[in-house]
């Protein structure tokens, strides 16, 4: 390992030290990069390093907001705008109770080298609160949302920072954040923020666009092993957006999803849960459930549940963890390998602990690393962003292809940067070092600061 790269990881497993979650991020990042540090002596110098693991800027504020019996709550918010050096702040809001500034930290990291790998010009923002709105009235979370935004509007806009859904963030808590955005600022800026609806700016397959993103980099992963998907099985957890994004667009491009999760559990559906319209749209219902008990679909369609388990132990062609950060550990890497598991596609956000997908990378299966494969959301986003700025409204049908042709040069610019520095077909390196030259140029043009 290139000796300056060793330094920077050192420092922050000392400085960092209470957030390891977040070192764990950065040494995965980081250790891809000796080769481009080696080439590139001009970036010790400059300690670039040590600039990009450094937040530009992160707020944090209280958020109090009352509840329907008049009781007051009190929550803390983050936004932190991590890296600005090829465009306006972008990424995600995440609603949960165990959101703090450690993980804010290790999302971000991850959203910058993401961001930069779609080819658009935005940089890196991640922000959120502990707040849970599950068991919430839509009062409730209106109220949080419009109190929440109070906070936060005076620090983002269409040039600035323009933050999107994620975790326990969707339309409606985008719709009601961008309504107190406009009562504040008493402007039209309605590419402020992304995954709005399509009455006041939002993009077609907002909704699916991870999932159809995973799949289009799968399909372009196959096609360079000289592979297709046509008939192939697919195991995901989950069972949100971009689970339902996998499943429609697996089907349509001839595969069977077998399984999905949930935290009580996963089923197994041999017939796929794609095998009928009814079972796709079934997956809205589930979403939409306050149960969100994955039970409900083996009790409806009549297949195996298996609660409190993890699909990996069920064999097929591809695994595609889909639903939170790290839910792939050892056991379950070893699971995967152990049922010949020819493609291993991370989904969700540093779905897998660094043990396992490096376990996983030493077995004959190709990996597809999450900065990759699920950036198709956050491209779909950013042309949410393009459409705004240019009063347009694009067809379902030129989103769908702009999405797929990005997919495609994401696959190809991961492949061609691991072949460069020769590492042959390493995607997981290749990605990180296509996402991290892209920043790196742009911030060594501008000076230091």
């Amino acid at each position: 390992m290139n000796a300056y790269v060793a330094r920077v990881i050192e420092d922050v497993k000392v400085k960092y030290k209470n957030e390891p979650e977040f070192i764990q991020t950065v040494e995965e990042v980081l250790s891809s990069l000796s080769p481009v540090v080696d080439a590139h002596p001009e970036y010790e110098k400059a300690d670039l390093l040590g600039r990009m693991i450094e937040p530009e800027r992160m707020f944090t504020f209280r958020v109090v907001w009352v509840d329907d019996n008049g009781v007051a709550h009190t929550n803390t918010g983050y936004r932190c705008q991590f890296n600005g050096a090829i465009g306006p702040y972008k990424g995600g809001l995440r609603f949960k109770p165990n959101v703090y500034a450690g993980i804010i930290k290790l999302l971000v990291f991850e959203q910058t080298f993401k961001n930069a790998l779609t080819g658009l010009p935005i940089g890196g923002g991640k922000g959120g609160s502990d707040f849970n709105p599950k068991g919430r009235s839509e009062a409730e979370i209106m109220r949080f949302c419009q109190s929440y935004m109070t906070a936060l509007y005076r620090y983002i806009g269409p040039d600035v920072d323009v933050p999107a859904g994620d975790e326990g963030v969707g339309g409606r808590e985008i719709g009601y954040m961008f309504g107190q955005y406009r009562r504040l600022k008493g402007v039209w800026e309605n590419g402020v923020l992304t995954g709005k609806g399509m009455t006041y700016g939002g993009s077609r397959f907002r909704p699916e666009a991870t999932g159809y993103g995973a799949m289009y980099y799968l399909n372009n992963m196959l096609a360079h092993q000289g592979d297709t998907i046509e008939g192939k099985t697919i195991a995901v957890s989950g069972y949100g957006n971009v689970a339902w994004g996998i499943c429609k667009k697996a089907r349509e491009l001839g595969a069977k999803v077998v399984t999905i999760s949930g935290r009580d559990g996963y089923i197994y559906d041999e017939e796929g849960v794609t095998s009928s319209d009814e079972k796709v749209a079934y997956l809205l219902e589930m979403r939409a459930s306050k149960n969100g008990s994955i039970k409900d679909y083996a009790d409806k369609f009549g297949v195996p549940f298996f609660p409190g388990e993890k699909p990996w132990g069920v064999k097929v062609d591809i695994a595609m963890p889909a639903a939170t950060q790290n839910e792939v550990v050892m056991a379950d890497a070893e699971k995967i390998a152990a049922n010949g598991v020819k493609y291993y596609m991370e989904v969700s956000n540093m779905s897998t602990t660094n043990d396992a997908l490096n376990f996983l990378r030493t077995k004959d299966m190709i990996v597809g690393p999450a900065k990759a494969v699920n950036a198709g959301g956050v491209g779909v986003s950013a042309l949410e962003m393009s459409q705004n700025s240019e009063r347009l409204v694009w067809t379902a049908e030129e989103v769908d292809a702009k999405l797929e042709a990005m997919m495609k040069d994401i696959h190809d610019a991961s492949a061609k940067a691991a072949e460069t520095y020769g590492l042959g077909y390493d995607l997981v390196s290749g990605a990180n070092i296509a996402g991290f030259t892209k920043v790196a140029e742009a911030m060594m043009a501008q000076g230091i600061f």
